[in-house]
C-alpha cells in the first residue's frame, strides 16, 4: 500500500519487531488447536457480521475513515481524505445514494486477536510504535489516548468495513469496502502505513462465518502484499497472485517465497505492457484455483505521477484493470471483495469513483443489490 519510507521511519523500524505469538494467545502459551478454537470463538461472538437491509448497496463507508489531526496526516503523502472523496464523487455522478451505503462496525480487541497476538496490539500502545508503522514521526510525541482516537480507531473502522465486504460479497455477488488493503500488516508486525491486518482478518472471518474453504486474493496494489504473504504462507486454502513494483518498498523476500504468482514489474512499466501482464497472470489463475471469494486489493498507486508507485498506468488502464479483475471473478462464479487500498495523489480518489462507474455501466457491479453471481455456490 505504501512505499515512502522517510530515513527517520526506516531507523524506527529497524528497531521495531514484534516477537511471533500465537493470535489471541496468552502467557501460558496454549496449543495449537487451543488457539484455533479461541480463534473460532471469536468469530463466531464478533458483532462485525450483521444483516444489512436489501436495499442498501453492497458498498461500506464510514465518515469515521477519514484522518484529520491538526493537519499531521498531510506529513505523509498518503491523501488521507480520498476514501470520503471517493464517495463524493459516486454520489454526485448519481451512481449512489448516501442513504444506500452500509456503515460498518469498529473492531474491537477481541476482534483483532482473530489474527494479531496480545503483544503486537499491546505494543499500539505506544506512539512511537505507531510512528513508526504509519511512518509520520511527529506521531511519536503524541499521548497514546490521541493516536488512539485519531489514528488507529479509523484504521480499526476500516478493518469492520473489509470484514463485513466479504459478507456482503457472498450474499450480492461483489463489494466493495472503500478503504482498508493495508497488505503490509501481518499478525505479529505492522509497517507502510499498515497498522492492522484487514485482509487477513477477513478471510479467516469467511472461512468460519461463510463456510468458505477456498479464498484468492489479488493484490494489485503497486506494492508487495507481504502482511497477508506471511500470514497465509502455510495455508493452502488461500492462493495469492501479487502483480507489483519489485524495485520499491517493502522488499520482503522471504514473504515472496509465499506467492502462488509472482509478477514482478519494473519502474516505468507503462499501460499496454501492464495489462498485457495482468491479462496472462489472471489466464494462468483461471487454471490454477477455483476461489469461493476473491478478495482484490486495487491500489491506485499504478498510476502515472504516483512517486512511491513509480509505475506508468493511466487512468483509462486503472478503469481496465479493475474490469478485469471483475470479469475473471464473474466467469469463476465466484463473489469478489474489493478494497482501495494505496494511491498518493490527488486524483486517485476520482479515477477509483471513475472505475466503479464503468464497473456499473459493464454490468459488472449492479448497485440495485442484485446478485452477479449464485450466492450458495
Amino acid at each position: 500500500m505504501i512505499g515512502s519510507k522517510f530515513p527517520i521511519c526506516q531507523a524506527f523500524e529497524r528497531s521495531f519487531s514484534i516477537l511471533p505469538d500465537m493470535a489471541g494467545s496468552s502467557s501460558s502459551s496454549p496449543s495449537r488447536a487451543d488457539a484455533e478454537n479461541a480463534r473460532i470463538r471469536r468469530i463466531l461472538s464478533s458483532n462485525l457480521y450483521f444483516d444489512v437491509s436489501s436495499a442498501k448497496a453492497p458498498v461500506v463507508y464510514s465518515s469515521s475513515y477519514d484522518i484529520a489531526f491538526m493537519g499531521i496526516e498531510k506529513l505523509h503523502p498518503f491523501d488521507s481524505s480520498k476514501w470520503g472523496r471517493i464517495c463524493q464523487f459516486l454520489i454526485s455522478e448519481g451512481i449512489l445514494d448516501k442513504d444506500r451505503i452500509v456503515e460498518p462496525l469498529e473492531a474491537s480487541r477481541e476482534d483483532l486477536l482473530v489474527v494479531h497476538s496480545e503483544t503486537y496490539l499491546d505494543s499500539l500502545k505506544s506512539s512511537l510504535t505507531v510512528a513508526t508503522i504509519i511512518e509520520v514521526p511527529p506521531v511519536a510525541l503524541l499521548p497514546n489516548c490521541l493516536v488512539q482516537q485519531k489514528v488507529l480507531r479509523p484504521f480499526r473502522r476500516q478493518v469492520g468495513g473489509t470484514i463485513l465486504a466479504a459478507k456482503l460479497a457472498k450474499e450480492r455477488g461483489w463489494a466493495i469496502n472503500v478503504g482498508g488493503g493495508f497488505h503490509h500488516c501481518s499478525a505479529n508486525k505492522g509497517g507502510g502505513f499498515c497498522a492492522y491486518a484487514d485482509i487477513s482478518l477477513c478471510i479467516h472471518y469467511a472461512f468460519s462465518r461463510l463456510n468458505l474453504s477456498r479464498v484468492m486474493i489479488i493484490d494489485l496494489d503497486a506494492h508487495q502484499g507481504n502482511g497477508h504473504e506471511i500470514d497465509f504462507s502455510s495455508d493452502g486454502r488461500v492462493y495469492i497472485l501479487d502483480m507489483y513494483n519489485a524495485g520499491i518498498y517493502p522488499f520482503d523476500y522471504e514473504a515472496r517465497r509465499y506467492i502462488h504468482q509472482r509478477v514482478e514489474l519494473s519502474s516505468g512499466t507503462k499501460t499496454e505492457e501492464y495489462l498485457e501482464l495482468l491479462e496472462r497472470a489472471l489466464a494462468v489463475a483461471r487454471n490454477k484455483f477455483d476461489p469461493e471469494l476473491v478478495v482484490y486489493n486495487a491500489g491506485t498507486d499504478i498510476l502515472d505521477g504516483d512517486s512511491l508507485g513509480q509505475l506508468k498506468v493511466s487512468p483509462d488502464g486503472v478503469k481496465l484493470r479493475d474490469e478485469m479483475v471483475f470479469r475473471f471473478a464473474r466467469d469463476k462464479n465466484s463473489p469478489v471483495v474489493m478494497l482501495t487500498s494505496g494511491g498518493y495523489m490527488k486524483s486517485s480518489a476520482r479515477v477509483v469513483a471513475n472505475s466503479i462507474i464503468n464497473l456499473t455501466a459493464k454490468g459488472l457491479v449492479k448497485m440495485s443489490g442484485v446478485p452477479l453471481c449464485d450466492p450458495s455456490l
